[in-house]
């Protein structure tokens, strides 16, 4: 029996959702090392694996057209900056709050994929996007006395950087490009963009913080295998929901090895994000049928 590609798309976000949780909570363990630092280790232990496989399934490093090369650049910079601004923010909020602002992505991927692949946007995808974007707003608490505003805009901007990280994805997808090139290549980029900056402050680790960001590196490499693998299967507007499966991956986490508890205001803001998520995946659906 053959599976439909929605189907595959939808089993592995849900597994990517968990990797990303555990990459989060590795993250935090680390404790207080240089964000650029934990991003640079991140991705080299993610480029070894994605190394691995295009070396195992013996995959060509090419990409059938030179015009792939600037939305797989565009692809790997916003992965870099995104991922940069989530694991700031997963060191200073709670881990929930992290991983939600970060999951404002699947909102700015219906926004980029309209202004960069010229997919329909409706009066209805508009109005999920502003709701959701109020959301994330009760999560940030903008203020100029939150002392969390500085780490909660950090999270907002990974989001968005994901969401144009995973419209490219699709993109080069649709156009033949292989799930291991686009991992290798962002990995790649990423620790070069990051090289400077951990020579700059590079802070010796102990055996534990070495662990701790090997785990972060091998559960995002899963997690980057799986999520790329859901989209060049399927659009977002078909299985981005089932991404939100993070959020209680990241709750459990969060309360069971930190004790993070998210105030009232963060609980109102992810049944709004997700509230808004679930309309709008279900309208999507309708309307594709």
């Amino acid at each position: 029996m053959t599976v439909p590609k929605r189907y595959k798309g939808i089993i592995y976000i849900i597994i990517s959702a968990f990797c990303f949780a555990l990459m989060a909570a590795f993250v935090r363990l680390s404790g207080d090392l240089p964000t650029f630092q934990k991003t640079f280790f991140r991705n080299f232990v993610a480029l070894f694996f994605a190394v691995g496989v295009l070396i195992k399934k013996r995959i060509p490093l090419r990409l059938g057209e030179k015009k792939l090369l600037f939305p797989l650049t565009v692809r790997a910079l916003a992965g870099t900056v995104g991922m940069i601004g989530n694991f700031y923010a997963i060191d200073h909020l709670v881990l929930s709050d992290a991983s939600m602002l970060n999951k404002m992505s699947p909102f700015f991927a219906i926004v980029f994929s309209y202004l960069i692949l010229k997919e329909k946007l409706t009066l209805f995808q508009i109005t999920a996007v502003i709701v959701a974007f109020g959301g994330s707003l009760l999560i940030i608490k903008p203020s100029f006395t939150n002392v969390d505003l500085l780490p909660a805009l950090a999270g907002f901007a990974g989001g968005m950087g994901a969401g144009l990280a995973y419209t490219c994805v699709h993109y080069l997808g649709q156009h033949g490009v292989k799930g291991p090139i686009i991992v290798s290549f962002f990995s790649a980029f990423s620790c070069l963009f990051c090289l400077p900056f951990l020579i700059a402050e590079f802070t010796p680790m102990s055996g534990t913080q070495f662990l701790c960001l090997l785990g972060a590196g091998a559960s995002a490499a899963g997690g980057q295998f799986t999520i790329t693998a859901a989209y060049t299967h399927a659009p977002a507007r078909e299985i981005s929901i089932y991404d939100y499966s993070q959020l209680i991956f990241s709750t459990s986490l969060g309360f069971f090895l930190f004790g993070d508890i998210p105030d009232g205001w963060s609980f109102l803001g992810y049944a709004v994000i997700i509230t808004m998520a679930i309309v709008n995946f279900i309208y999507n659906n309708r309307r594709s049928e």
